[in-house]
């Protein structure tokens, strides 16, 4: 499954969420570093829902850049 992830810059570290998988989330100290721990979120985020029989959902969020003026 491809699920779409957000990443902000926070102040002192980088956060990630999934919009499909509310209550998702990571953080790390560099872009690689909360990559690394969203795919590792998502994988235990997925596996619990699998051990309380609950379904998994299917990735629905869309990702788009919109141009403007500045």
């Amino acid at each position: 499954m491809r699920y779409a992830v957000v990443i902000e810059k926070a102040q002192n570290n980088y956060s990630a969420y999934v919009p499909d998988l509310p209550g998702c989330v990571a953080t790390g100290a560099t872009i690689d570093e909360v990559e690394a721990q969203i795919r590792e979120a998502i994988e235990f985020h997925l596996d619990g829902l699998r051990e309380d029989g609950a379904q998994i959902p299917q990735p629905s969020s869309r990702v788009e850049y919109v141009e403007v003026a500045a």
